[in-house]
């Protein structure tokens, strides 16, 4: 089956935060990070068959959830999987803050790879502990891990646990096994507990595989807590669903009693109805869905090689989210997200909120039809542009 993903579908008006988040007329969202595509038919039917039942009482989560969850990592990605090992919960996030409060304590540092997904610092900041900033080295208009760096922070007495955001973002890296198996290697040694953000498994791009970190060893499993969801790759980040893997039977229970603590531990009967769809029936559409994608970002790129040379585009290895050096420009991404919101109408992220090492990029979103990214790229070429002259840039 051949799915429509030119289809412009009109999210104004109906509560989405990316659409609707703010009140001015005309502008374009390319910032947060939900796509503007129906997600899977598979799925949209099963969470409508649910929803003709009537009533939405509290849920239990059924087997065909967990073996749902286990086939599609085991036949998509080769990680196996047992059902003892899965907690549900409403998200990623409440996953890191949960499993952050398990495994810490008040004053403990967390190692994270900026720039990185500004979520992690909060979480961090919320338990009370320190973020450990391990910034990747940008060179050649690409990022690599600095492992001289990252083993000085893992030997520290007050680092406990690291966040591993693979695939990363903002950045676009899909970490190799040979990168994955250095890091966990370097945790090992230091008794670093890795929590692996695994949101934007499902999308990747040609010459680039998703390794699980918790697949390369039985230590890796041990010593890591993976949190996975559906909601990037199928677009259901509303229906609040997302999975943490943990191994190891005492550091499980301890990540079950702080999911209860911060009672994140129910999960709405829609979540539930549309995993087991995109995992048991979309694979199809993901493939498709992804081609879609690598075509966008192609187009991206070509549009700045011929209209914005001097605006480097790194390369897109995994998310849909591209990451733009604007360093010609000499001012702060802030200056540059604002200039673009007020001027062009055109909504984008400003690559600091990502920690002061993504200070002078952007991040942009490009899931969404062609015809909305030809729109938002002419809309940032003539803000780009109008910034250079300011800043007597170009």
């Amino acid at each position: 089956m051949k799915y429509d993903f030119d289809e412009i579908v009109p999210r104004r008006g109906t509560g989405s935060v990316k659409w609707d988040g703010i009140r001015k007329e005309g502008v374009l969202p390319m910032w947060v990070a939900d796509m503007d595509f129906r997600t899977a038919p598979a799925v949209i039917d099963a969470v409508v068959e649910r929803a003709r039942h009537g009533i939405y009482g509290y849920t239990h989560v059924p087997d065909a959830y967990y073996e749902a969850v286990i086939g599609w990592f085991g036949r998509r990605h080769g990680f196996h999987i047992e059902k003892d090992w899965i907690l549900y919960v409403p998200g990623v996030v409440p996953a890191l803050s949960a499993i952050i409060k398990a495994m810490t304590a008040p004053g403990d540092k967390v190692i994270i790879q900026t720039p990185v997904y500004n979520c992690f610092f909060s979480s961090i900041r919320n338990n009370g502990c320190e973020a450990s900033e391990n910034p990747l080295i940008y060179r050649n208009v690409s990022y690599s891990i600095d492992f001289d760096d990252l083993e000085r922070r893992a030997s520290d007495p007050k680092a406990t646990l690291m966040i591993l955001c693979n695939p990363h973002n903002p950045g676009g890296r899909v970490w190799t096994r040979e990168e994955l198996t250095r890091i966990g290697e370097i945790c090992l040694r230091h008794k670093v507990f890795v929590i692996a953000d695994e949101i934007h498994c499902e999308l990747t791009y040609p010459g680039h595989d998703y390794t699980p970190f918790a697949s390369i060893s039985e230590e890796f499993l041990i010593h890591s807590a993976t949190c996975s969801s559906p909601s990037k790759a199928f677009n259901t980040a509303g229906l609040q669903i997302a999975n943490i893997v943990c191994a190891d039977a005492e550091v499980r229970t301890r990540i079950d009693r702080a999911v209860n603590v911060n009672e994140v531990c129910d999960v709405n009967p829609f979540g539930v109805a549309g995993l087991v769809a995109a995992y048991g029936q979309g694979g199809e559409w993901l493939d498709q869905l992804k081609e879609y994608l690598y075509d966008n970002y192609l187009y991206l790129k070509d549009f700045f090689t011929r209209e914005l040379p001097e605006f480097p585009v790194l390369p897109l290895e995994g998310t849909y989210l591209v990451w733009v050096d604007c360093s010609v420009l000499g001012i702060g991404s802030q200056e540059i997200e604002d200039s673009l919101l007020a001027g062009q109408n055109l909504w984008i992220n400003a690559g600091v909120h990502y920690g002061k090492d993504g200070d002078r990029f952007i991040r942009v979103n490009i899931a969404c039809p062609r015809k909305t990214l030809t729109e938002g790229l002419s809309r940032l070429k003539a803000g780009l542009k109008e910034l250079a002259v300011k800043n007597s840039r170009l």
